[in-house]
């Protein structure tokens, strides 16, 4: 090279995080999960059981001592179940929203409402995909273990939008619902589903800028009532199993009774929160 001569190298621009479409990429691998929603039946169901069996745990009780009230006098949740944070909140606040697509959970709720004396909860029996035109506004908006949608930005711009002044929303940590054991025992490969960053990043992309905090719930050691409930439990997460799996489940499940190995394991919520702005 000639002196008083250089090379010019061409300028290699770095990713831009906001060119990245992590919405279409959870919609993506939301589409493939083995993981499938779960229809209203399914919930209305299993609500009798779950109106007393939710109302009492540590991930309540570390949720709610998240929540922060102050200047608040409404609250929205959504997905609300038979009322394990809606209630405890019910008394601290004027008015009460509480949004499900289960009848059978709001029934479950009212109930639970009844026993506890809140007279100021008022129940909405509407899905992800509705429109909730007639749901008011709430200074806090809260989404618990309900998240599981189809179109995650959708969902966050809905809980934004019914927010005066603050989201809580929590979402399983990992990409299973099934612990690798288990899915080793029935020799089964899964398609995850997307896990909580994509959340994270979602909600900068939409310039919202959450905080981050784990939440511990009950463990999923060897806490089955029974085998049978056992497997219950597997084919809720995974649909319906092959005899030959169910059999690999019964080896696995009194393999584990008899070690006692695994314990009580925890399950890991992932808590995600922002403040609104007054000009949103």
């Amino acid at each position: 090279m000639r002196p008083g001569l250089f090379k010019v190298c061409p300028v290699i621009e770095p990713n831009n995080i906001q060119n990245i479409d992590f919405a279409a990429l959870y919609r993506e691998q939301k589409s493939r999960t083995d993981f499938k929603p779960k229809a209203v039946a399914d919930w209305d169901k299993r609500a009798p059981q779950m109106r007393t069996r939710l109302m009492q745990s540590i991930y309540n009780d570390a949720f709610l001592e998240r929540v922060d009230l102050s200047g608040c006098e409404s609250l929205l949740d959504v997905g609300c179940g038979p009322g394990n944070l809606a209630l405890p909140l019910a008394g601290r606040l004027k008015a009460v929203h509480a949004l499900d697509f289960s009848s059978q959970m709001l029934q479950a709720l009212r109930e639970n409402a009844q026993e506890c004396g809140a007279d100021n909860v008022t129940t909405h029996q509407l899905s992800w995909e509705d429109a909730w035109a007639d749901v008011p506004r709430c200074d806090v908006v809260v989404a618990s273990r309900s998240m599981e949608v189809a179109d995650m930005q959708t969902a966050l711009l809905k809980l934004h939008h019914h927010a005066k002044k603050r989201v809580y929303l929590t979402y399983k940590l990992g990409g299973s619902f099934v612990e690798p054991e288990i899915l080793e025992a029935l020799g089964r490969t899964i398609t995850p589903k997307p896990d909580y960053i994509y959340i994270v990043n979602i909600l900068y992309n939409l310039g919202i800028y959450a905080r981050i905090d784990f939440l511990p719930s009950e463990g999923k050691g060897l806490n089955w009532a029974s085998e049978e409930e056992f497997i219950q439990s597997v084919r809720w997460s995974l649909g319906e199993l092959s005899s030959e799996e169910i059999e690999r489940l019964r080896a696995h499940y009194q393999q584990r009774a008899r070690m006692q190995a695994l314990g009580d394991r925890p399950v890991n919520w992932v808590l995600m929160s922002w403040e609104k702005h007054d000009t949103e």
